[in-house]
């Protein structure tokens, strides 16, 4: 495994912070890389933040993003790139997994309580866009995670299983996805190749909704493109989705202790999600906020909207 050493980020490294690259593995034994975040002259142990996503992104954008403005407050932060994603291992590339992507953030978890410069009981987690959902599942299985963050939160299970905004939610439907994703197997295997699907296209169709006028604008400028970055170079999405049609996630919500922060924004396309998920949270840590004029990709990378020191409040209030 060859890791880059240069500074490839898509965002300035400050003055405030030291960068390090890390490894680790999850209990697939596929090895995970992240970048580490350290705030300079810190002392004692630290309360620490694991962060991924969003999906076919890589650390070096929006993940590491928040990694980094999250350290310049204090925390030991990484940014992850998930299994089969960026710099981390597993073959074939760009899968996705219900299972697999949620261990991903437990063997982050692993990682960080053993790590001489971090306070074990202050843990959090952080997750973006189809990586909220995967967050708020983590947390809901690993009570280690004292704190879940999920920013503008999409549930790929749901989505693949029932369509956006439930539209395809009905035997025929999931039925007809299922055909032409099984016939597509039969492609590529006889291809011995798998075929990825989707894509945010270099030219952006004239009838292009708004929510894939958000994902154009962020990955196809310079404002988000990485060349490692599966959403920069023509996918989206993974080499098949069976799985999430079979393995929905957020089934115990109402059995969450722990804190959860779901973040998203006014115009977002995907702002039902976190709605959702929060009618079914029970208790006084658990907080919606919507962000005012927010699209969904501006959670990503945008200073305007993020708001970090809310997070950062948040997330320290709930670690005590």
């Amino acid at each position: 495994m060859e890791l880059t050493q240069k500074w490839d980020k898509t965002f300035k490294l400050s003055d405030k912070v030291k960068h390090s690259k890390v490894s680790f593995k999850n209990r697939y034994g596929i090895t995970l890389v992240a970048d580490m975040y350290e705030p300079k002259n810190a002392r004692g142990k630290l309360s620490a933040i694991a962060i991924s996503g969003p999906f076919g992104a890589v650390k070096e954008q929006s993940s590491g993003f928040y990694a980094h403005n999250l350290a310049q407050r204090g925390f030991l932060t990484i940014a992850f790139d998930p299994s089969f994603t960026g710099e981390s291992g597993g073959s074939p590339r760009y899968v996705a997994s219900p299972d697999i992507n949620t261990e991903d953030f437990s063997a982050a978890v692993d990682f960080l309580s053993t790590n001489e410069k971090v306070d074990p009981e202050k843990i959090a987690i952080i997750g973006i866009c189809g990586w909220g959902g995967f967050s708020i599942n983590a947390i809901q299985n690993d009570p280690r995670i004292k704190v879940a963050v999920a920013s503008t939160m999409y549930d790929m299970s749901r989505v693949n299983a029932k369509g956006y905004f439930d539209k395809e939610d009905s035997k025929e439907a999931r039925m007809a996805k299922k055909k032409a994703l099984n016939e597509q197997r039969i492609k590529d295997f006889k291809n011995n190749n798998y075929a990825l699907a989707g894509g945010v296209p270099d030219k952006l169709p004239g009838d292009a909704p708004q929510f894939f006028k958000d994902y154009h604008a962020y990955y196809k400028t310079k404002r988000g493109y990485h060349e490692r970055s599966l959403n920069s170079n023509g996918g989206w999405n993974v080499t098949s989705t069976l799985s999430f049609l079979n393995v929905p996630i957020l089934n115990y919500l109402d059995e969450i202790d722990n804190a959860v922060l779901l973040i998203h924004g006014e115009k977002a396309h995907s702002r039902y999600f976190s709605e959702d998920v929060y009618k079914k949270l029970k208790g006084s840590n658990k907080k919606l906020i919507i962000v005012k004029g927010a699209n969904h990709t501006d959670l990503y990378d945008n200073e305007k909207f993020i708001q970090f020191d809310t997070i950062a409040e948040f997330i320290n209030k709930n670690l005590g």
